[in-house]
């Protein structure tokens, strides 16, 4: 008997693990595992090979989980990835208690539907949607792959399923960075040839009021860029005696914020331009001294463009923003000398790269100084998160060298996530063209293919666009790196596998309306996602 077949039980499935609030970082998060495994367990198969169901540490006291069905003698195998961990439930506000249980939640909106946003009462109306967090992003996803194991246990397809269900990717994606290498090891021990990484992300919608369906043969890229601005101390009587940090970040966040020059446009498709994330001054609290130390923070999004494509447009941008800094200054100092006895300074200001800035500390101060310093700030690190101590240790060796300042230094933060697209890859080739067909024939569903999924996921660790050596520039210019951040490089350039994103229609990410169309996901992306493995694995097996 069937387990995760029939629509109710999947509905059923879904509840129940919605019902467990993985938010990322939570201790609920590390318990979400088990819960998998106790329901991948009551499958006969691994009680067979109990050795194919694993819950492997990501060394930061959370697991990542596979569970693999294979055919005797068979390598070709397809994995199916999702993550499991959500984002916080704040935005809920009065239905806060009720965000984590589906069924009361959809009940409890439909029951004040006239109080609710237009578009989520005409969805309530339809009576086919489903209410709460994590239900679209992405647990829908996890439990149509538990249902496509449940299939592969029973032998239903011709090849392998490794299902692969990770923690933190709406966070740092830090359990799809440590299942790079656990696939290649499970490879190794089992005799896998992956031929496919298939991914159930939800469509995101393009624009306000996108009904399309979409089918993703990649993944978008994205990277933080940060500069630190340091200018000159002085008191807030005497401002013209120094330079003001804050001031020199605005002036950052106006030459990038929207900037369509850092847009990408492959086949007819563009990235979002940059935008801030963050600025803020680095003062210790209140005092009549100017701020002196100043950090912006900017999201880039990347399709092509390699990391030094865009170290030296940023550098670019960074120049034009020191030039407009000084010519202000300049402009408002000698409007200013006309009332005071005052000679303007001639301040310059310098630009570089956080490289650069650690090369001139290693040449002025030395290895074992610059070293003592970073240990001395790491260890101080307490409940920073990942942007902050990378601030902390930039501003540290700027604060070493002041003597450069005033200055303003480049630098990127976590996490960084590499484009991935396979729209040239012959077996993605192939096998779209049939799967979008299938699907018009069959379900009267219009599947447009897009070369990248626009929502960020952890399809981007299934491989490098470039090889690992290229990617130096982030490396070098990213003071967190393998101080509590890496990525994979070497085994994603050896994993390389291709990638496919068909998932479930739903609306509101991260929002308190987040919800799920439930016939869709359960009834006709049920068959789709099938069939889309079996079409995945005769074209595998073609190619012999």
């Amino acid at each position: 008997m069937s387990k995760w077949q029939s629509k109710e039980q999947l509905v059923d499935l879904l509840c129940e693990l919605v019902q467990i609030p993985s938010v990322s970082g939570s201790a609920a998060e590390q318990e979400f595992p088990r819960a998998v495994m106790e329901q991948l367990r009551t499958l006969d198969y691994f009680h067979k090979h109990p050795a194919h169901l694993q819950a492997h540490p990501t060394g930061d006291g959370r697991c990542l989980v596979t569970a693999l069905a294979k055919k005797e003698g068979v390598r070709d195998t397809i994995i199916l990835i999702s993550h499991f961990d959500v984002v916080s439930v704040e935005d809920y506000g009065a239905w806060h208690e009720h965000a984590f249980d589906p069924k009361t939640l959809t009940r409890l909106f439909s029951d004040r539907r006239q109080e609710m946003p237009e578009a989520v009462q005409q969805d309530l109306a339809t009576g086919n949607w489903l209410f709460g967090r994590g239900t679209m992003d992405m647990k829908c996803g996890l439990v149509l792959h538990m249902s496509m194991i449940e299939r592969a246990c029973a032998g239903e397809f011709a090849g392998n399923l490794l299902l692969l269900t990770v923690p933190d990717e709406e966070a740092n994606s830090a359990g799809m960075r440590a299942a790079v290498p656990v696939l290649l090891e499970l490879a190794r021990e089992h005799g896998l040839d992956y031929k496919t990484v298939v991914n159930s992300e939800p469509m995101f919608s393009r624009f306000p009021g996108d009904t399309d369906k979409y089918l993703y043969t990649g993944s978008i890229g994205k990277v933080l860029p940060g500069f630190l601005c340091y200018g000159k101390e002085t008191h807030v009587g005497e401002p013209l005696a120094g330079l003001n940090a804050n001031s020199m970040a605005s002036q950052l966040t106006c030459e990038l914020e929207l900037n369509i020059s850092y847009c990408e446009v492959i086949d007819g498709e563009a990235t979002a331009p940059p935008t801030n994330l963050m600025q803020k001054d680095l003062k210790k609290g209140y005092s009549v001294q100017i701020p002196h130390r100043a950090v912006t923070l900017f999201n880039l999004f990347l399709l092509e463009k390699t990391i030094d494509q865009i170290v030296e447009p940023l550098l670019v941008s960074a120049k034009h923003a020191a030039e407009k800094i000084l010519r202000n200054y300049k402009q408002q100092a000698n409007l200013y000398s006309r009332h005071a006895p005052f000679s303007p300074p001639e301040p310059a200001i310098a630009v570089m790269t956080y490289e650069e800035l650690h090369a001139y500390a290693l040449r002025t101060y030395g290895k074992e100084r610059v070293e003592r310093l970073q240990e001395e700030l790491i260890a101080d690190r307490g409940d920073k998160d990942d942007r902050d101590m990378t601030i902390e240790l930039v501003d540290g060796l700027a604060m070493l060298c002041k003597e450069l300042s005033p200055m303003i230094i480049l630098f990127f933060a976590p996490p960084f996530y590499p484009a991935v697209s396979s729209r040239s890859h012959p077996l993605i080739k192939r096998v779209a063209p049939r799967l979008e067909a299938y699907a018009e024939q069959k379900h009267g569903v219009r599947l447009k293919r897009q070369n990248y999924f626009g929502g960020i996921s952890d399809l981007s660790y299934c491989g490098l666009q470039v090889p690992a050596a290229a990617m130096q520039p982030l490396v070098a210019n990213m003071p967190l790196w393998e101080k509590g951040y890496s990525i994979p490089l070497q085994a994603m350039e050896a994993f390389d596998v291709p990638v496919l994103n068909l998932g479930p229609v739903g609306r509101d990410a991260h929002q308190w309306t987040e919800r799920l169309e439930v016939d869709y996901a359960f009834d006709t992306l049920h068959k789709m996602l099938s069939h889309c493995i079996d079409l995945l694995l005769q074209e595998a097996g073609n190619e012999k």
